[in-house]
């Protein structure tokens, strides 16, 4: 299990956030600078204990109505072969030195673990208490055997999302920009093969829950 150690990051996580959001094409704050903050999110352990999984979520209120983001990082100690274009930034860690921080979707150790959990092999970590698992993170996969593993890391972003695709039409469809689930409604779309929910807190204190993760077998509809 990863040990969390309450220390010191410099720059924070949510200081390389507030310079990396505005690049990204799902991003919907205006011309002024992110104000973020914490809102939630959950860990998934490296088998091998050297990269650091976390998806985070955080809320903006620098805009109109705040927003909520899903953002997956993950830490390594030396930067990531061919990744560049994925490096969110670097801090300096009071106990591991320097570490790398990199959109998630683009570490196949996250999109690795990430299946796993879908698939049930692995628990959601608590974000924030070492060895506890994060009751309030479900998921469910009723697709036929195992799941394709060669996704890939070229991930694809648009205005709502990231989507990670593997051969034979299956796709990995992550919500970046969060929405509260309505209670009237079903919260899986009926082509959906899996799936990862969560919980975050809304401004105004309330909880709220929504997909973080969908994935699709074969061609949509």
């Amino acid at each position: 299990m990863a040990v969390i150690h309450h220390t010191t990051l410099k720059p924070s996580k949510l200081e390389l956030l507030t310079s990396w959001l505005p690049s990204r094409p799902w991003y919907f704050g205006g011309a002024s600078q992110p104000e973020l903050a914490k809102a939630g999110g959950f860990r998934l352990d490296d088998p091998q204990g050297e990269v650091g999984i976390e998806f985070m979520v955080v809320t903006d209120t620098s805009g109109t109505h705040p927003t909520t983001y899903l953002v997956p990082l993950t830490y390594r100690g030396a930067p990531l072969d061919g990744a560049e274009h994925a490096l969110v930034g670097t801090m300096e860690h009071g106990v591991l030195g320097q570490r790398w921080a990199y959109d998630g979707c683009h570490d196949r150790v996250l999109v690795a673990q990430l299946l796993a959990l879908i698939e049930g092999r692995v628990q959601a970590q608590d974000q924030n208490t070492s060895d506890t698992p994060d009751p309030e993170v479900t998921r469910s996969y009723i697709g036929d055997g195992l799941a394709p593993t060669d996704f890939t890391t070229t991930a694809t972003d648009d205005q709502e999302g990231t989507e990670l695709p593997a051969p034979h039409g299956t796709a990995l469809r992550l919500h970046r920009v969060l929405r509260p689930a309505p209670d009237s409604e079903p919260l899986l779309p009926p082509e959906a093969t899996g799936h990862v929910a969560g919980s975050w807190h809304m401004p105004d204190g309330a909880r709220a829950r929504g997909l973080f993760v969908v994935m699709h077998t074969g061609p949509r509809a």
